[in-house]
């Protein structure tokens, strides 16, 4: 048996940290304050397993049973698998306790292997309810406690899984401080032309894939022939490849764009972005779902900015991405995102009512003709390399290739190129940068924990120099890249107002080159 409290979420102090006498068995634990997982999960277990092997029982009815285990085996595996899990859930609910005190959420479960989990209160960053439809169903919910880092064991925060739906609500309210429900006015709702933006792209065909290898086997065990059924709808071999890839094509694509469009409305439907009042100040809340509902509340005093995302192949439909720049939340992590994919203005409407700025909307500065020269030599140098890959092939298959290579590099260059902006709007730094994605952040000047500035040798040459404005939230550093060298200083200064004296020299160097190049930092 074993009590662990993992890394920055544990125990801090002596005598406040949970102990062992609370892993021992036997203890009272109504008296010590824990409490048990909801009952009702079992039957939820229940029912998925059940609606997991109809179709199965379904085609034993319809095509008759055969005794082959090829036919019969995956029903086996299913069969056992769903057993497997109702056991676990039992063993779950019957070892997991879960207590909240002035100072920790703690939860402690584990039958052969005892674990004792706790997340002080105070290192809290998001609680995100969500239910899967069974779980709806029965009336339960799943609460993550997010605590804005991953520990040792890859897991981020704590889960509780499952709790009655009050209990979830009580939870949720008594962690981030919510008062009572009120109806306001939210800052964004869902609205069906947002289908458009998330049913494009390459996941469209990866979509389209899985629909299919799993719509085959399906009809397979109903005894149905798909291949014969699509060889059947034309006359392939007199329309020819080129016409049979087209259609083959197009209707991969539709049949994709249609699985995207379903999922994007069973996940983002009924979504709805409010402010609402937290503990000690508001909270940002998210709510979404059809069969799967989710509700995430982010902690308005740990938000330090906000990035809106363009994608470089569908930014002629203005499509946008919105995540908020948080501490103890990864732009990996689901629970940046504030909006979904759709249309920039709405995302940066949003993004401005999110931050209560308008640096957002403010003119950006261009960066000098040099940054572009230093992308268009990178982009002929990376195309040049990727030819000379072809020469012991012989022949001019490496001009081929430079042919096919050059094109698509100095247009990467040149949208990067640009993408890149920077400019000091009131409390904000808000710089602008990415070739593939063009990504605009709004970074809190007082959030900024250092300032760093490089230069590599051509970037020297050219009189460049990047800033980097490094942060604890987000991606840890924001940068403007390939500025003006002479302008690097004054911008870093503007970041971090009187940490920049070691960037400084007495004496000014030749050229344009930053005076000096040490990162300096302030706690």
């Amino acid at each position: 048996m074993s009590g662990a409290a993992d890394g920055p979420e544990g125990t801090g102090a002596a005598g406040a940290a949970p102990g062992a006498d609370d892993l021992a068995p036997g203890g009272d634990d109504a008296a010590a304050g824990w409490q048990r997982l909801d009952g009702r999960m079992i039957l939820a277990d229940a029912l998925r397993v059940v609606c997991a092997m109809l179709p199965g029982l379904a085609a034993l009815l319809v095509t008759g049973f055969d005794p082959d285990p090829m036919a019969i085996g995956p029903l086996l595996a299913l069969a056992g698998w769903g057993l497997a899990g109702a056991i676990a859930d039992v063993v779950r609910w019957a070892t997991t306790r879960y207590r909240i005190t002035d100072v920790y959420v703690e939860r402690r479960a584990g039958l052969f292997v005892r674990t004792h989990r706790s997340v002080r209160r105070d290192r809290i960053r998001s609680v995100d309810t969500g239910a899967r439809l069974l779980q709806r169903i029965a009336g339960l919910r799943r609460v993550t406690i997010g605590a804005g880092q991953m520990n040792t064991a890859g897991e981020a925060a704590l889960t509780l899984d499952s709790l009655s739906r009050r209990d979830a609500e009580a939870l949720r309210h008594h962690l981030t401080g919510g008062g009572p429900e009120r109806e306001t006015e939210p800052m964004a709702a869902f609205q069906w032309r947002w289908i458009v933006y998330n049913v494009t792209g390459v996941w469209a065909f990866v979509s389209a894939a899985g629909l299919m290898w799993g719509g085959y086997f399906t009809a397979q065990s109903f005894g149905l022939d798909p291949g014969g059924w699509v060889g059947s709808l034309a006359d392939w071999d007199a329309l020819g490849p080129v016409r049979t890839a087209a259609v083959a094509f197009a209707a991969t694509a539709l049949l994709g764009a249609v699985g995207m469009a379903f999922s994007f409305v069973a996940e983002h439907a009924h979504f709805r972005l409010d402010r609402v009042p937290g503990e000690q100040g508001t909270v940002l809340r998210t709510r979404q779902g059809l069969f799967k509902t989710r509700e995430i509340t982010r902690d308005d005093r740990r938000l330090r900015g906000v990035t809106v995302s363009e994608p470089l192949l569908w930014r002629w439909m203005g499509m946008a991405d919105t995540t908020v720049i948080t501490t103890g939340l990864s732009v990996w992590s689901s629970s940046s995102s504030v909006l979904p994919r759709g249309p920039v203005r709405l995302a940066r409407r949003v993004a401005t009512e999110v931050i209560g700025d308008p640096a957002l909307g403010a003119p950006l500065r261009g960066h000098p003709a040099a940054a572009l020269r230093r992308r268009l030599l990178w982009a002929v140098l990376v195309a040049a390399a990727g030819a000379l890959l072809l020469v012991p092939a012989g022949g001019t298959r490496w001009a081929q290739a430079l042919a096919v290579l050059l094109p698509p590099a100095l247009g990467l260059a040149c949208a990067g190129y640009l993408a890149l902006a920077h400019t000091v709007a009131g409390g904000y730094l808000v710089v602008r940068a990415g070739a593939m994605t063009r990504a605009t952040s709004a970074l809190r000047r007082d959030a900024v924990s250092g300032v760093r500035i490089r230069q590599s040798v051509l970037q020297r040459r050219l009189g460049l120099a990047t800033v980097y404005a490094t942060t604890a939230a987000g991606d840890g550093a924001y940068a403007a890249r390939d500025m003006a060298a002479a302008e690097a200083v004054g911008f870093a200064q503007a970041a971090l107002t009187g940490h920049v004296e070691p960037f400084r020299a007495d004496a000014q160097p030749p050229g344009d080159a930053v005076p000096s190049m040490a990162a300096a930092g302030a706690g």
